[in-house]
């Protein structure tokens, strides 16, 4: 599912760049395109016509199944553009309490034989006051919805890691459709320690506690609750983990991130240090799909994200239990013009 242009014509030159140039670059265009009717409609041009494939969960209505993960737009710029690409829903961030620069450079790695990425950016964003003035300047009736990924300030103990993840949804609360709470990022230093013991139950209950005194001073329901989890757990940790969000009563899972292990890879440069994600994350990612799915009864929603670069791909994690799915990586190799290729693909199977 190739974009032959994109293949032939742009590929070529973002590939000669570092990585992480060229994604800046990708998002100015993007910027800069959604901020004009001419560059508006060359978005559109370039998703082609997408059809209307809503999906309900809870109260929100997603237009289709298919969003951009956390990472892509880490700072608000393009949510406008990325959705007029045809993407039903936009998760930005991850956003700490404060800017930070993240991990030193270079911090990007492309396997194209693998289709694959190795990133330790280490949550670089400009922090949460800024993205809130892009958020706010959206309009406030929209057909995509828009999540945002919480996190913690590198520097924070994980101790007084909740202060920072609260910080976070205060500052966004007025803005999101959806707040996920990112505790699987191998690239912050002890994150994903908050998976397990006493600290995730402990950061849990205080966000939905902040959640529901947030949506009772505007007098809405809470925001729906998302947590994303990493690929490298073993089942008997998932179920754990399961276990305390059935008890705070979490709304969903965002299933996963990316992982730590290089089995299978080909390219040389699999020996970076960092989380890995793309094509060779799809298997794992749907088996734990599949396994929340047996677990809960398909009681708990799953957004599934990992390896999603086709039409299959959607089906596959879809078929496994997730509710809808995002994607990131496969965008770097197969160009702007995936999303809605993927959606009309998915749309004449479902005709047939």
């Amino acid at each position: 599912m190739a974009d032959t242009k994109y293949e032939r014509f742009l590929w070529p030159f973002l590939r000669r760049m570092d990585p992480e140039a060229a994604h800046l670059r990708t998002l100015t265009a993007l910027a800069l395109a959604q901020s004009n009717p001419v560059g508006r409609a060359a978005l559109r041009r370039i998703a082609g016509q997408v059809p209307p494939s809503p999906v309900q969960i809870g109260r929100l209505r997603f237009p289709n199944p298919l969003g951009i993960a956390a990472g892509f737009d880490k700072d608000a710029r393009v949510v406008a553009g990325l959705a007029m690409l045809g993407f039903g829903h936009v998760e930005v961030g991850t956003l700490t309490p404060r800017g930070q620069p993240g991990n030193p450079q270079p911090r990007i790695f492309r396997l194209p034989a693998d289709e694959a990425i190795i990133n330790r950016m280490g949550f670089p964003n400009e922090g949460v006051a800024v993205a809130v003035s892009r958020l706010g300047a959206l309009p406030a009736e929209r057909d995509y919805v828009v999540g945002v990924s919480l996190g913690k300030q590198k520097d924070t103990s994980l101790e007084d890691a909740a202060a920072d993840y609260v910080a976070v949804m205060r500052a966004v609360y007025p803005y999101a459709d959806y707040l996920a709470v990112n505790i699987s990022s191998p690239n912050t230093p002890g994150l994903r320690e908050l998976q397990g013991g006493r600290y995730l139950e402990h950061l849990l209950r205080l966000v939905m506690d902040e959640n529901r005194s947030l949506s009772a001073a505007v007098n809405e329901p809470p925001k729906p609750l998302w947590v994303k989890i990493a690929p490298d757990l073993e089942n008997d940790e998932l179920d754990g983990i399961l276990a305390t969000l059935t008890a705070v009563g979490i709304d969903g899972l965002i299933i996963a991130n990316t992982t730590l292990s290089r089995a299978g890879l080909t390219d040389s440069k699999q020996g970076e240090a960092g989380g890995l994600s793309g094509r060779p994350v799809r298997r794992r990612s749907t088996q734990l799909i599949a396994h929340v799915h047996r677990q809960t009864g398909g009681a708990l929603p799953i957004i599934g994200v990992g390896g999603v670069g086709s039409a299959a791909d959607v089906r596959e994690k879809l078929a496994a239990g997730a509710a809808i799915v995002q994607l990131y990586t496969s965008l770097i190799y197969r160009g702007p013009s995936l999303g809605g290729q993927i959606l009309r693909e998915l749309a004449a199977e479902t005709s047939l």
